[in-house]
């Protein structure tokens, strides 16, 4: 038992002092890169600091998986170096009961990462996002999803029109049982509009069976309404802004990603990717196991034995081979090709059962 905690502790400080220096390197590269995206004119350098410290958090959590295979390697190089290793085997135990504890280990990391960190990225991303946009373009989101339906928001010299929809088609080109309320440039309500179906055209909105209310000071809304099978209002949305709103599925947190994923679907939108990235996060424990599965199969040697670089350089690539492919089984996830559980669980089961092959060809073969 102590054995193992001794053995715990030191993988843990190995993946802390891993994590340190990757965060101030990120720190380093995202600052020079933001000074480069804004204008030093608009954007002074606190300004700089502060979108770099709510960026950074999302590009280390992307590479957890590859800081844990260098924490793996760091951990039984050193042993391998202080002899440890070899008076752990003289003890009397097997390189995989050595194991257990930073397998363990791992798990609880991704664990956590995915409990309290997943939520940490998430707002400081969607964060960075809002203030990148306004220092770039002025703007913010333009559509919303919610229990109601979703929302649409969109401006112009006459006004701001406020757009809520019961359902949409995949895309967000075509609403349905939509609602349409005009403001004008002094914010009061100018006009309102209920319609079967809505479809949004390059430049305008294509209405169909609607009724319009004039929303005149001083007069009765209800004598003035009119109703058309075809009616036409001017947009400047495209579909580009519409499907860019929803962000990314990393700047919603993993708590509340079930609930969006059944609000997007009631709204008629596909949430597959979303699918995809909540099965992934939930088998980012695994996958951290298998890294360090990875990492051990070519590290758990004395050095005695030579060939310490090739199998350091082994290791790296096998562990850098499995995290690109897990992009790239997202990547058949999102667009359908495969199945939702296959892009998210097969290569991590995979990285550990590859692992312990040759973890058992090598220690005990």
């Amino acid at each position: 038992m102590i054995l193992h905690l001794y053995i715990a502790r030191r993988f843990l400080l190995a993946f802390l002092a891993v994590f340190a220096i990757f965060l101030g390197i990120f720190v380093l590269l995202d600052m020079v890169e933001q000074i480069r995206k804004f204008d030093s004119d608009t954007v002074g350098f606190l300004e700089i600091v502060k979108l770099t410290l709510l960026n950074v958090p999302q590009g280390l959590y992307r590479i957890l998986p590859l800081i844990m295979i260098f924490a793996t390697l760091t951990l039984f190089l050193t042993l391998a170096r202080t002899s440890e290793l070899v008076i752990t085997r003289a003890s009397g135990r097997s390189a995989l009961r050595s194991l257990i504890t930073p397998v363990i280990v791992a798990m609880l990391i991704g664990a956590f990462s995915v409990a309290v960190f997943n939520p940490i990225v998430a707002a400081t991303s969607k964060q960075y996002e809002v203030l990148a946009n306004r220092h770039l373009k002025g703007t913010s989101s333009v559509l919303s999803i919610s229990d109601e339906g979703l929302w649409l928001r969109q401006g112009g010299p006459e006004g701001q029109t406020v757009i809520r929809a019961a359902r949409s088609n995949l895309d967000g080109a075509q609403l349905f049982g939509v609602s349409f309320m005009g403001f004008g440039p002094d914010s009061t309500p100018s006009y309102r509009i209920e319609a079967e179906s809505a479809a949004l055209q390059p430049g305008y909105w294509d209405i169909r069976n609607a009724k319009k209310w004039n929303l005149v000071e001083g007069r009765i809304a209800e004598k003035s309404a009119s109703i058309a099978e075809t009616m036409q209002i001017s947009s400047n949305l495209t579909l580009e802004q519409i499907r860019d709103s929803f962000g990314t599925p990393a700047s919603i947190p993993i708590w509340e990603l079930p609930a969006f994923i059944g609000q997007l679907e009631a709204a008629g939108f596909s949430a597959r990717s979303h699918r995809v990235w909540l099965h992934m996060e939930l088998a980012l424990p695994l996958l951290m196991a298998g890294m360090v599965l990875v990492g051990a199969g070519f590290t758990m040697r004395h050095t005695r034995f030579g060939r310490t670089g090739p199998m350091v350089l082994a290791a790296l690539g096998l562990g850098f081979g499995v995290y690109f492919v897990r992009n790239f089984a997202q990547i058949l996830g999102d667009s359908g090709q495969i199945p939702v559980p296959l892009a998210a669980w097969s290569v991590p089961l995979a990285a550990i059962l590859l692992s312990l092959g040759i973890l058992l060809n090598l220690e005990d073969g």
